[in-house]
């Protein structure tokens, strides 16, 4: 089993900055890959990014692609997504997915929000 816990979530104006935290517990060393996914309001959850253990191999959704950055600590178990220039399309609710060669695993969530 695998447990994910989001963090980092808030408020913020458009063209601010903000970092989410997802950090892992459990049985760790049998996760193959972590993605952030978010879903706004009446949409359907869309991919924001996907980093493979250890960092190797990194995905990004087209409308985030070169504002965002998710990075794996592997010493502290944690990916972060590192979101910069956001806009207020970006707001939504994040959730953090482990994936294991047998299952997949999902947080709660946290709130971003972006307006002015």
């Amino acid at each position: 089993q695998v447990h994910v816990v989001e963090s980092g979530g808030g408020l913020v104006r458009p063209g601010e900055s903000l970092t989410l935290s997802c950090t892992a517990s459990g049985n760790t060393f049998s996760i193959n890959a972590i993605d952030w996914y978010r879903q706004a309001s009446g949409e359907q959850r869309e991919l924001v990014a996907a980093i493979g253990n250890g960092g190797v191999a990194t995905n990004y959704g087209d409308s985030v692609r070169g504002r965002f950055t998710i990075s794996w600590d592997n010493a502290k178990n944690t990916v972060y997504l590192q979101m910069t220039n956001l806009k207020p399309e970006d707001t939504g609710v994040y959730y953090c997915g482990a994936h294991t060669r047998w299952d997949d695993f999902w947080g709660q969530g946290t709130q971003v929000t972006v307006s002015s």
